[in-house]
């Protein structure tokens, strides 16, 4: 399975890897999903949203991550430029942080370095960093009869880094989310929606655009919402 997603990146730009699949290359099944989910519910307004939304909440944290260590660096702030973040980019913004448990747990811990496996294997020898600089966010896209609930505000875009990698922790009582991926001429590549716990998109972030489609209600009644974790590798930082 590692070989077939690695063969898929490489060749399309992208992969998605169903729920199944993912956690088999995680072994995820014999690790405590429930803990780990459950901290979704524990993140803080997104407030640094340009365009007044507040239907965002995010947890973030930073680490080096090498074959043989995966260290936590002090808490800093998330930056991206105006050219990969138009809408939200330019400025320093303050995150509540990932709370230790959560960084530490087994699988936060397991999806770290599943992702430095499978980019290093991606990446030329010759260019692989002694440490990958990772960044962790913890989404929750919420819904309601007042309003959709954007995943990728910003629209089709790519991160400013190397590689991402997005989980499906949730979803609950929601329609679209649709993950869009386009090539850097705009012309898609493929579409797919992440349905079930696990499901994940890899993306190689200099070759392609990724974004979602805005979330709405089932039931206007009930809470509503999208839980993703995304990880992003990058070279230095």
């Amino acid at each position: 399975m590692f070989g077939q997603v690695r063969a898929e990146v490489a060749s399309r730009g992208f992969a998605f890897v169903p729920a199944g699949d993912m956690a088999d290359l995680l072994a995820a099944r014999r690790l405590d999903l429930a803990s780990f989910s459950a901290s979704w519910n524990d993140l803080g307004e997104d407030r640094f949203m340009a365009d007044g939304g507040r239907y965002r909440r995010r947890r973030h944290a930073t680490f080096d991550v090498t074959p043989d260590r995966i260290a936590r660096r002090p808490h800093q702030p998330h930056f991206q430029t105006t050219d990969f973040n138009p809408l939200n980019g330019g400025i320093e913004r303050w995150f509540d942080p990932v709370r230790e448990e959560v960084a530490a747990h087994p699988l936060m811990q397991t999806v770290l370095a599943t992702g430095r496996e499978l980019f290093d294997a991606l990446t030329p020898v010759d260019q692989r960093p002694p440490a990958w600089f990772v960044e962790v966010h913890q989404f929750r896209i919420e819904a309601s009869a007042d309003g959709a609930g954007k995943p990728t505000p910003e629209g089709a875009h790519r991160d400013g880094v190397d590689w991402v990698l997005v989980m499906l922790l949730a979803r609950e009582n929601i329609v679209s989310g649709v993950t869009t991926v386009s090539g850097l001429d705009h012309e898609e590549l493929g579409s797919f929606t992440l349905t079930e716990t696990f499901d994940t998109a890899i993306v190689d972030d200099s070759r392609v655009f990724h974004g979602v489609t805005a979330v709405e209600p089932l039931d206007p009644e009930r809470p509503a919402y999208r839980d993703v974790l995304v990880v992003t590798f990058k070279r230095g930082g």
